[in-house]
């Protein structure tokens, strides 16, 4: 059972690979492909946050990315294909809770990468990094309850439903409801 987080995984950032897929750090370079991940209606569409106006709003993602590492607070990558060197999403830990050994996770594709499974080639590679490098306890999921395909995309990979919160976000003027997924280390 994993009872502390491995800081070990800090100090260098950790490149992955899975079949079709290269898990990398962000770039400069990759302030376009973000600007139009964040931008785009049908990816922002369950999101929950303001979508990217401008190329300054994805400078200040990758910066802060960089920070999260840099503080050992998160890890987050860029989802490069093999094939074409496309960038074609991101992933990460965005959000490490010590105390519990935990992690919550966020992920997005362009939606000309959807329907292709690569988040679920993506999840069992970093599911595989998060409990035998990070070694994590448990990973957790905060998904908008409209979202079908992530939350069928989790449950495929093993996530259980571990909560339903009404109406606990306010975002953009309303509040909205909240799913909680949640992965064990022993349900891997």
């Amino acid at each position: 059972m994993n009872l502390e987080i491995n800081d070990k995984v800090f100090e260098r950032f950790p490149v992955l690979e899975s079949e079709r897929l290269v898990y990398r750090n962000y770039k400069k370079e990759d302030a376009l492909d973000l600007l139009a991940i964040r931008s785009d209606e049908e990816v922002m569409r369950y999101m929950d946050s303001t979508p990217f106006r401008d190329m300054e709003d994805a400078l200040k993602l990758i910066e802060s990315c960089h920070d999260s590492f840099q503080n050992k607070e998160g890890i987050n990558w860029i989802i490069v294909e093999k094939e074409s060197n496309a960038v074609v999403g991101y992933f990460g830990y965005w959000r490490l809770m010590r105390s519990s050994c935990r992690a919550e996770i966020g992920y997005a594709l362009k939606p000309v990468y959807w329907g292709k499974g690569y988040m679920k080639e993506t999840l069992k590679r970093v599911l595989k990094f998060a409990f035998e490098d990070l070694r994590v306890h448990s990973i957790e999921a905060n998904v908008n309850p409209e979202n079908e395909n992530s939350k069928q995309l989790l449950l495929k990979m093993g996530f259980q439903q571990e909560a339903y919160f009404r109406e606990n976000y306010l975002f953009d003027g309303r509040f909205i409801d909240s799913v909680i997924y949640g992965l064990l280390e022993t349900d891997f």
